[in-house]
């Protein structure tokens, strides 16, 4: 029986009715600190009043596994409070309480904004707002900036009144005493492309003034509608269910005294994640001392500040605390040059980089077949498929990567901020299914034409989009009546592709081949609309999937297994889509899968498949361990992405930050925003998260570490060039290739 460290039998017994801290580094063992003093929890006071959550729910299926046999839930924090909620919900006035995504809950703020959008309101009609503020003239962008405040403002429990009290007295304090702008260090740290903006009057200081007021209302009445929109229907977003949640605790004093008595222990890993909101929720529930809770996690590890998370407000609690020590899992090479990269001060004698590998190609190509060589000869050599990873800060771009692991042969398991309905997999089973409802959708038969099913040559889809011989008039009316059960008759619709291919009008000109091909499809098609009758959304799904899909490569083969995985995903949201909708249609879903399919929230959660080579996003890599990591694309741009900052920002004390100049400017930015730049060092504070999280994926290899990048190296100005940094830190053992 092996013996504890005295660190980590500290952290499992110490006691439970005051904030206890776990902190260490990546491997230190803290979330199987977590899970045994879970177990311990559960012994004293009972499995009912003990809960443990995570900062996410991916994280929460990690410290799920952890628990082995235990039986206690874990769930994110959210959830928790969406489970309150549910709980009391006859205290509330809202309809039902769901929780929705930030997709659905986007797209419904969409809806809400497009009085705004038409110039209908009230206030604009009348002259009483200016519609020329920062960020309109590109409605989607300014809708999405306009969304995001809106979730940061709700995490922070900031109500629209007191938001737009906080921007009045901000744009007051700023210019009614502005700042130097024409100081030495602000002129010093701002590009010369940008200090024109600095350059003004009090003309034009007080026309920004009146526009920045503008932007508040609009943004108000928008916050108030969302507000609205939300408590009516019963449809909350995470941050909504927790803001809700905290206020419900801070109304009734009795209540919360009751729910804490329920609740009597709470562990909560990955504790850095946490945002300003779930803190909140935790002192509203548990008091500002945060009795009975144990908070596990590393500052350093914080991925999502500029998402939210505040680890610096979440660890300034006073609490006992363990730090565990972090040189359990990750080889000291690979943990020396991390704290190369972070800047920290660390032993010389770790700084021999065995296992660690440094390569930059020409290009991207170039990269991606290098990372297949790579993870061939891991294989080779006798490592299994499951403790290989390929990391990329996103995987949204991920294809080349894929491509390259594939053609050699190697299974891949992509998963992270992976959109699932962007895959070229999906997207020609999708095609099937349009095929099926809307065969007039031109742009998803050309798919399924052109496909690996019926190989259409472009001749033969130039053929099939002639004109039909018989008059159009005919033609329109009897379209008329095939697609009035669809309702998506549009007489404008060029549809000749669509009914040559469904009535055949083009087949005599057609090849042999072609035709018969045409025909296939044709038949097939008319046994797929039956089914719509008859067969579940999931079963019509398989069913034409089944007949339509050809296999991306032979049975067994890499890409055939790829293929089957992606429909899987496929055919699993088609499942739960139906699930919560139960009178949706094949339409619904289509629909539901374009609006997905534009998203930037979509995100595949990884699957486990232990015959196949992982590539994860960051976000994907999160409490998991591999034994030989690649992080790919180690350049400015990729990893680390560029800042971008929204087209307008919100600070407690300066109110509204709006970055673009409109209506009569002289320069492109405002001057406040220039100024904020420089004085918050947003940038530099974002390229510091990057760093971070470059380490966190660092961190996550157990054995050997390769990095690459597939560019050419930057100046490092406007983001740093980690592949780059690490080759100049003179790691001594480390191998260099290009």
């Amino acid at each position: 029986m092996s013996v504890l460290p005295a660190d980590r039998r500290a952290a499992e017994d110490a006691p439970f009715e005051a904030l206890f801290f776990i902190t260490g580094t990546a491997g230190s063992g803290k979330t199987d600190a977590l899970a045994s003093r879970a177990e311990r929890a559960i012994e004293r006071f009972g499995r009912d009043r003990v809960v443990v959550a995570a900062g996410s729910r991916a994280s929460a299926r990690i410290l799920s596994t952890r628990l082995g046999e235990t039986p206690l839930q874990v769930s994110a924090l959210h959830d928790v409070a969406c489970a309150f909620l549910r709980e009391h919900a006859a205290r509330l006035s809202f309809p039902r309480i769901d929780l929705i995504d930030e997709i659905d809950a986007a797209a419904r703020f969409e809806r809400l904004a497009e009085p705004l959008l038409n110039m209908e309101w009230t206030e604009i009609l009348e002259a009483q707002l200016d519609p020329e503020v920062p960020g309109m003239r590109a409605p989607e962008r300014f809708l999405e900036a306009a969304f995001r405040l809106i979730g940061k403002l709700r995490d922070a429990q900031i109500a629209p009144d007191a938001f737009l009290e906080t921007s009045r007295r901000g744009a007051m304090h700023f210019y009614a005493k502005p700042p130097n702008l024409a100081h030495y260090d602000l002129l010093a740290y701002t590009k010369d492309s940008y200090r024109d903006s600095l350059a003004v009057d009090q003309a034009e200081l007080e026309r920004q003034f009146r526009r920045e007021i503008d932007l508040a209302k609009i943004l108000h009445k928008l916050y108030s509608a969302y507000l609205e929109g939300a408590r009516s229907l019963g449809a909350f977003t995470a941050a909504d269910v927790v803001a809700e949640a905290t206020a419900l605790l801070k109304s009734d004093g009795a209540l919360a005294a009751r729910a804490r008595e329920s609740r009597a222990v709470l562990l909560v890993d990955d504790a850095q994640e946490l945002t300003l909101g779930a803190l909140f929720f935790l002192e509203a529930l548990y008091g500002p001392e945060l009795n009975g809770v144990t908070l596990c996690g590393d500052a350093q590890s914080a991925l999502g500040t500029f998402s939210g998370a505040r680890p610096d407000r979440v660890f300034a609690v006073r609490g006992a605390s363990v730090k565990l020590d972090g040189r359990g899992r990750v080889p000291q090479a690979i943990e020396a040059a991390a704290r190369r990269l972070l800047g920290e001060p660390g032993d010389a004698a770790l700084a021999q980089a065995n296992g660690i590998t440094l390569f930059r190609a020409p290009n991207r190509s170039a990269e991606a077949s290098f990372i297949a060589e790579h993870v061939a000869a891991l294989l080779k050599a006798g490592a299994r498929p499951r403790e290989v990873a390929v990391v990329l800060r996103s995987v949204q771009h991920a294809r080349i990567y894929e491509d390259a692991m594939l053609n050699r042969g190697i299974d891949v398991e992509v998963a992270g901020d992976l959109n699932l309905f962007t895959v070229p997999d999906v997207c020609d089973a999708l095609a099937l299914l349009w095929n099926v409802y809307d065969p007039f959708r031109h742009e998803w038969l050309l798919r399924t034409l052109s496909g690996r099913w019926l190989g259409l040559s472009d001749a033969s889809l130039a053929t099939l989009c002639a004109e039909p011989d018989t008059g159009q008039t005919t033609l329109f009316t009897e379209l008329e009546e095939e697609l009035e059960h669809s309702g998506s008759w549009d007489r404008m619709r060029d549809v000749r592709l669509g009914w040559n291919v469904v009535r055949g009008d083009q087949d005599a000109r057609l090849s042999d081949f072609a035709r018969a091909r045409v025909s296939e499809f044709r038949a097939t098609r008319a046994r797929w609309v039956e089914l719509c009758a008859t067969a579940s959304l999931r079963g019509l799904a398989t069913r034409v999937f089944a007949d339509g899909l050809a296999a991306a490569g032979a049975p067994g083969s890499a890409r055939a297994r790829s293929q089957l995985r992606y429909l899987q995903r496929l055919l699993a949201r088609i499942e739960a889509f139906a699930k919560e909708r139960p009178a949706a249609t094949l339409g619904d879903f289509l629909a539901y899968a374009e609006s997905r399919a534009v998203s930037d929230f979509e995100s595949c959660e990884p699957e486990g498949d232990d015959d196949a080579v992982r590539l994860f996003s960051l976000d994907a890599v999160r409490g998991h361990a591999f034994e030989h990591v690649t992080i790919a694309g180690a350049q400015a741009g990729s990893f680390p992405r560029y800042y971008v900052p929204d087209a307008f920002l919100f600070s407690p004390s300066l109110g509204m930050i709006a970055k673009e100049n409109v209506g009569e400017a002289r320069a492109a930015r405002t001057a406040k925003f220039t100024y904020y730049m420089y004085r918050t060092k947003t940038r530099d504070a974002y390229n510091r998260e990057e760093r971070r999280a470059f380490a966190y994926a660092m961190r996550r290899a157990t054995r050997t570490l390769l990095v690459t990048a597939g560019e050419r190296a930057t100046r490092g100005v406007a983001a740093p060039e980690f592949l780059n940094e690490l080759q100049k830190a003179g790691l001594a053992g480390a191998r260099n290739l290009s």
